[in-house]
């Protein structure tokens, strides 16, 4: 991994690109009129490009660079609040001033719709285990105007740690969050959007076993959600209770403390 700027650079963009590389411990190249593969192939290596608004990590030989976007999580919120329902805060039951654990933070789509709804009295907390897919994610977070002063808020409030699953429920104490949440559909999802096909072999695929839900159980106060496909067997091996709809593609399943 390196750092780079936009072609187009200014003296701003520069410092904040050998920020980055400083705080990634990765190396800061200097742009000089180089295009981006040229400079990935003198290095073999996938990079970071600080532009004026936003940044881009372009994987090795990737057409298309992965950005940060908050995806579904924008009308989700528009349509919570104007008062309808959303199918995973339901399953979550998730209320304002609550703490909710994301075990695969993604893009953070429905992170962002739980820290919307507990508001600056709850805590939403997320882990992503490929370092600058978390470093992406935690900018993004941060710096995404969704032109909604809530959602804005929402973003800012979540915690990206950058930790595999298991490893950080296991530095929990007991009963220290009300909902840990797995959406391993993520592997696939990040696949197929076009945005992050490039990341598809940099993205760690942990599949949930018996020690993580054990763990997860043992972290959560209340319920521990698992969302999937509707033909997926995680529900029953592990034994979620699943809360069944007819016309989605994927469905939300509980255990409960």
């Amino acid at each position: 991994m390196f750092v780079t700027t936009a072609g187009r650079t200014n003296q701003q963009m520069i410092e904040k690109a050998m920020k980055i590389a400083d705080t990634l411990a990765v190396p800061y190249i200097p742009r000089r009129k180089k295009s981006i593969q040229a400079l990935q192939k003198e290095t073999n290596s996938e990079c970071i490009v600080v532009g004026k608004e936003r940044l881009e990590l372009f994987s090795l030989e990737a057409e298309q660079p992965f950005i940060f976007h908050p995806n579904s999580a924008m009308f989700r919120i528009k349509r919570l609040a104007n008062g309808e329902h959303d199918p995973f805060v339901e399953a979550a039951q998730l209320t304002k001033g609550m703490t909710f654990l994301d075990c695969t933070l993604g893009l953070a789509s429905d992170s962002i719709v739980a820290s919307f709804i507990v508001g600056d009295e709850g805590t939403v907390t997320g882990t992503e285990g490929q370092k600058y897919l978390a470093f992406m994610v935690r900018e993004g977070l941060k710096t995404w105007d969704s032109e909604i002063y809530d959602m804005n808020k929402a973003m800012a409030r979540i915690e990206v740690v950058h930790s595999r699953a298991l490893e950080y429920l296991s530095s929990l104490p007991d009963n220290s969050v009300d909902c840990v949440y797995f959406d391993p559909m993520f592997d696939e999802a990040i696949l197929e959007s076009d945005g992050i096909k490039s990341l598809g072999h940099m993205a760690l695929y942990d599949d949930l076993n018996e020690e993580t839900i054990e763990e997860a159980m043992r972290v959560s106060k209340n319920r521990v959600i698992l969302k999937d496909h509707y033909k997926s067997k995680r529900f029953e091996k592990y034994g979620f209770h699943v809360l069944r709809r007819k016309t989605a593609k994927f469905h939300f399943g509980f255990l409960e403390n």
